[in-house]
């Protein structure tokens, strides 16, 4: 049998997450690996490890599976020329799924290091297995494999561990203990009372008890604790798109660099389920494919990625900057680029805080989108966030209405997509209008919304709402250590040359997006005057970077943290 010749017993590549492997493209892996011979039942790797190498069926099947035993589910099964692995051996996760051979054959196996460094090369047989990896990321996703939290939909601890699974696209199944008889067998099974809920099951069947975000973070392989006693010359704080930007121009410019963010990577960015206007991706980019994207390529050049690492304050030690973590822990860098963007704002309806995380949400990824099939949502904003958001929903939502608190939706969203929302007739665009109460007592079924135009209410069924309606800066913990406007965000330039003006004279004025503090850069949402888009975030993480190297040699060192005769 030859690598092209279908095999009966295995998946069918509906999707474009199988994609068979040419000759020419083994060809060029078995440069890089070794064959191997294998027996039916043989496990290539088992979900719950940290890591694994990358293969390719020669001959034989191979078939992916979650569980062991009677509950063992089947996932996919491959045949010859197709290859095995998701994103997560790019980014260092745990694996949410085994891999056991179904028929005997051959494989050939491949270190993840070079498959890494194919990827990051960016050539076609690179770009061909990224697009790969990450569809079925997206397919575990859906399937519901990985994690299984367990907990009560009103717990706020259970919507966190939900929230940061979801943000940082891990696989997971939440099980609620209100109402779900196998999540009452599951804890039976664990020993765990309702009262010690939420857990944590691990692919490798190990128990987390509320687990915090960094416990959880480390469990699955996000968190990086390597120790560092040394003082790098780059840390930064948010990996938005702007900390992304910086992380890998920096790193790529031979700094040694650190990427720290609270939840998740992508920051808001990564809540859009399309990007449009982004250049070089005429058909649109999701936030969450962007950021896992930008990921790869800060971890291609070395940057050391952490998260649930949630910068919490800003210290000075001669010419070194101290961020001090919310679990006690330090980082110490020569200069520090602050990128932790900002968040959206709450509704003040009485009520809706306890339906978050249930059936109101602020991001709209297929996670939130799953609990939408065929049912009316209710969309708030009139930014680019709310009508993406309301595009992507009106493809799974019986109905969508967009709720607008003035007249013109092309305001605050950019036309092509203004467009794209008037012209779907799944989207009912309510102008001057805002959301004034909502009725459930355990999931939403209505939210009621006041026309100020004519001081009428209207109740619209909703099974979810979805809330994009503003913008608050996280920056209140520097506020002690260098200067804000009087909304919050973080004065840079000119603006910080201002603020600098009543204090004893600085060495010199601070650099475009220099902070009040030299050697702290502020760039994208979370700076003062930035304009709230991705592509200018980037822009503002790059160009950052540039202005750290004139820092460094200010303080008479190299991009290498060297010293400069």
């Amino acid at each position: 049998m030859t690598t092209q010749d279908a095999v009966p017993e295995e998946t069918p590549d509906l999707r474009g997450a199988h994609p068979r492997l040419s000759p020419e493209q083994i060809a060029t892996l078995s440069a890089m690996g070794q064959r191997r011979a294998t027996q039916t039942g043989d496990v290539l790797f088992r979900q719950g490890d940290p890591r694994c190498d990358f293969f390719v069926v020669l001959a034989g099947t191979v078939k992916i599976v979650e569980g062991e035993g009677p509950d063992q589910r089947v996932l996919a099964v491959h045949g010859p020329g197709r290859y095995l692995g998701e994103i997560g051996m790019l980014t260092g996760q745990t694996l949410f799924v085994s891999a056991v051979v179904d028929r005997p054959g051959e494989v050939l196996v491949v270190p993840a290091q070079r498959v890494r460094e194919l990827v990051a090369e960016g050539g076609s047989l690179g770009d061909f297995l990224l697009r790969g990896f990450l569809l079925r990321r997206a397919v575990l996703l859906e399937a519901g494999t990985g994690l299984r939290i367990i907990g009560s939909r009103f717990s706020e601890d259970t919507r966190r561990l939900r929230e940061f699974a979801a943000r940082n696209q891990v696989p997971h199944t939440f099980l609620d203990v209100e109402d779900d008889e196998g999540a009452e067998a599951l804890l039976r099974q664990f020993g765990v009372t309702p009262a010690e809920t939420p857990i944590v099951i691990h692919p490798a069947s190990t128990v987390l008890r509320n687990p915090s975000n960094a416990e959880l973070a480390r469990a699955v392989g996000l968190r990086d604790d390597a120790p560092n006693d040394d003082c790098c010359d780059l840390v930064i704080i948010g990996a938005g798109p702007a900390g992304l930007a910086a992380a890998v121009y920096g790193a790529s410019e031979g700094l040694d660099t650190v990427l720290l963010d609270g939840i998740a990577p992508g920051g808001q960015a990564a809540r859009s389920s399309r990007i449009e206007n982004y250049l070089g991706f005429p058909s649109g980019i999701s936030g969450g494919e962007l950021a896992e994207l930008a990921i790869i390529q800060a971890e291609k050049f070395g940057v050391r990625i952490s998260v649930a690492a949630q910068a919490s304050s800003l210290a000075l030690d001669g010419e070194r900057h101290v961020i001090g973590l919310d679990d006690q822990s330090t980082v110490c860098a020569r200069t520090v680029i602050i990128a932790t963007g900002a968040w959206y704002r709450r509704l003040a309806v009485p009520g809706l805080d306890r339906l978050e995380g249930s059936s109101v949400f602020y991001a709209a990824t297929l996670v939130e989108a799953r609990q939408c099939l065929g049912a009316p949502v209710v969309v708030v904003g009139g930014g680019n966030s709310a009508g993406q958001a309301a595009v992507f929903l009106a493809q799974r939502a019986v109905a969508v209405q967009l709720i607008l608190r003035h007249d013109d939706l092309a305001r605050d969203m950019s036309r092509y997509l203004a467009d794209r929302v008037e012209r779907d007739h799944r989207i009912e665009v309510i102008r001057n209008s805002e959301v004034c109460d909502c009725s459930g007592d355990i999931d939403l079924e209505s939210v009621t919304v006041l026309d100020h135009t004519t001081g009428m209410r209207r109740e619209l069924p909703a099974k979810a709402l979805f809330v994009f309606i503003g913008f608050e800066p996280q920056a209140g913990w520097l506020a002690n250590e260098i200067a804000l406007d009087e909304r919050g965000f973080v004065l840079t330039g000119a603006d910080a040359a201002r603020a600098l003006a009543d204090r004893p004279p600085q060495r010199r004025t601070p650099m475009m997006l220099e902070t009040t503090r030299s050697g702290v850069f502020a760039v994208g949402d979370v700076r003062s005057g930035s304009i709230k888009r991705v592509a200018s975030a980037v822009g503002e993480g790059s160009m950052a970077v540039r202005l750290v190297h004139a820092r460094l040699l200010e303080l008479g060192s190299s991009s290498t943290g060297e010293q400069v005769d």
